[in-house]
């Protein structure tokens, strides 16, 4: 089975060929027969009826400064495209959400992996509120003097933004500490969103594990490890990826949320787990894939292209 598949994504150009998700997804995509064509989501329009994107074919190859080819630009009709993924990275805007609304329109004929109407709806640190039982004691709140009341009963707390990504303005308030107001302060003056806080969880210093689930069940996971004297253990930040295997509570919380998942189009998820807490549900464009096959040879990218292959056939 050849399919069409876009990809709508980060500039390709910048991508690391040894790190990407995306950039393995397309190079399992052409060693199955598929063709892909390549769009940023600037580049995504509608009109007259029709949702558009003006792009290039696309050929990839692991070969580090010359990783990819690009064919002519051309406007392409999604409506006519087997698969569309939506791959680019947060921050999750109404620029990113109106993306979701576009893609919508060329649902069932195409499909378009995540599902994006789910993806909309299932922002990463939102969708673990459907799962307290699973969590570490979270609020999601505005208010400084609701924050402070959470502070007070947990006294050593993390505070990040609720839409952001890669662990970017992810603090740390210990007891000792005294900076939430002016954290408060900085971070309602740049946004008029709510923020997250959970209760630290200290297991965090030995990793935070990284669950790739496939249509719903788990395939692996790699461990996180924050670089000394850091609290985030994003790679994106210094984290260090080990190999790792799943316990009997990750294979709980995969079976208590892997339901969900499945059943509203999750194909492809990264799960964050920090101890025997649940902290995150990545959905917009969660990675991590090519670390998994390094280290024990499992090759998430076929499994998730024989689940879209079925869902096509």
């Amino acid at each position: 089975m050849a399919l069409k598949v876009a990809l709508q994504m980060d500039p390709v150009e910048a991508i690391s060929i040894e790190a990407d998700s995306t950039f393995r997804i397309g190079i399992e995509a052409e060693a199955r027969g598929h063709s892909l064509f390549y769009y940023t989501p600037d580049r995504l329009f509608y009109r007259e009826g029709r949702v558009l994107a003006r792009g290039w074919p696309l050929s990839l190859r692991r070969v580090k400064g010359d990783h990819f080819t690009l064919g002519p630009e051309t406007e392409v009709d999604l409506a006519e495209m087997d698969v569309v993924w939506l791959r680019q990275d947060p921050p999750f805007d109404m620029g990113y959400i109106t993306t979701t609304h576009l893609l919508d329109m060329v649902r069932p004929g195409t499909l378009v992996v995540n599902d994006p109407f789910w993806v909309r709806n299932f922002p990463e640190k939102l969708l673990v509120l459907k799962f307290p039982e699973l969590t570490p004691p979270t609020l999601v709140a505005r208010d400084l003097g609701t924050i402070r009341a959470f502070k007070a009963v947990h006294g050593d707390i993390i505070l990040k933004p609720l839409y952001g990504n890669g662990g970017a303005g992810v603090f740390r308030l210990d007891p000792n500490d005294r900076n939430l107001a002016s954290l408060h302060e900085l971070f309602t003056g740049i946004s008029r969103e709510p923020m997250i806080a959970q209760k630290y969880v200290p297991a965090v210093v030995k990793g935070d594990k990284r669950i790739i689930l496939v249509d719903g069940e788990p395939v692996g996971a790699i461990n996180r490890v924050p670089a000394a004297g850091e609290t985030r253990s994003n790679m994106h930040v210094g984290g260090r990826p080990e190999k790792v295997g799943l316990t009997p509570r990750d294979r709980e919380i995969c079976a208590a949320i892997g339901p969900t998942l499945r059943d509203n189009g999750q194909i492809f998820v990264g799960i964050d787990v920090i101890g025997d807490w649940l902290t995150e549900i990545n959905v917009t464009s969660p990675t991590g894939i090519q670390e998994l096959e390094r280290f024990d040879g499992t090759n998430a990218a076929a499994r998730i292209w024989e689940v879209i292959e079925a869902r096509r056939a």
